[in-house]
């Protein structure tokens, strides 16, 4: 059984319910442990059109409620409460990026790979526009690309959804994903990753969308688990009905794979439990 969830929203951003409401839905499902990863604070010149309100002004208040039920999460069967963040990597940014994530008490920063320069990976606005499969290609190889950057940049602890460019383009994403010299891209970046200690995000979240694949997918599993990176378990639940969503299927793939423990992180250091 998988233990922990490690991303998770909440209302201050995308979500449908509070931080409290999340503990008790993961309290419900028997986790040991449950992470908040809420979106970090765009600066200025990027815009999520998802997010309810002002994130920037509301994020303190969600550390404090987070902080809060960490401090009451020693109660018998509830979930130990660690208090995280889902990074977004914006390279022209790194000042802003360095302040967000010293700020607070994260326990771990997850990285966020949402935006190539000014393009958002995951809107709809941004596939299926007339770009031709060499320009999509072209995408896909600058998002491995700056993923190496990200994770050596030494502000994360984990990547999250690590191929989630495929979200609006699955199938040539795979097709990319079988084209030489793609997976030794791919290596580049998992290497960074088992050198710095950071971990692959291993995700239920693709299996509610329509092509039901978990990120990342199975050839990045192959190799990430053909070069020891350590995983992580997350569900990216913006509702309560998320949480630990699909972590049975999850834990099998996992498994499929050669692993037999994932890694949470605790005041910014590694645990590992088994699954």
């Amino acid at each position: 059984m998988i233990l922990a969830d490690v991303h998770n929203h909440t209302l201050i951003s995308h979500g449908e319910a509070s931080a409290a409401q999340m503990h008790e839905a993961a309290r419900r499902l028997g986790l040991a442990w449950y992470g908040f990863s809420e979106h970090s604070p765009l600066p200025p010149g990027y815009a999520c059109p998802l997010y309810h309100g002002d994130l920037a002004g509301d994020f303190p208040g969600y550390v404090e409620e987070v902080l809060a039920l960490r401090a009451h999460s020693p109660l018998p069967g509830a979930p130990r409460v660690l208090l995280g963040m889902e990074l977004d990597w914006i390279p022209s940014r790194m000042p802003y990026m360095r302040e967000l994530a010293a700020r607070w008490p994260f326990d771990y920063v997850i990285g966020g790979l949402h935006f190539l320069d000014m393009l958002a990976v995951g809107s709809p606005k941004n596939w299926g526009q007339g770009e031709s499969e060499e320009e999509r290609c072209r995408r896909f190889a600058a998002y491995y690309r700056e993923m190496t950057a990200m994770v050596r940049s030494g502000l994360m602890n984990i990547v999250a959804h690590p191929d989630f460019i495929k979200v609006r383009c699955w199938e040539s994403f795979q097709a990319w994903l079988a084209a030489p010299g793609s997976l030794d891209l791919i290596r580049e970046t998992l290497t960074a990753m088992r050198e710095t200690g950071v971990a692959l995000e291993v995700s239920s979240a693709g299996l509610r969308k329509d092509f039901a694949e978990p990120y990342p997918a199975p050839p990045v599993m192959r190799l990430a688990a053909e070069l020891g990176v350590n995983i992580s378990f997350g569900s990216d639940a913006h509702a309560t009905a998320d949480v630990a969503f699909g972590f049975d299927q999850l834990a099998a793939y996992a498994r499929s794979f050669g692993y037999a423990q994932s890694v949470i992180f605790v005041g910014r250091k590694p645990r590992f439990l088994p699954f």
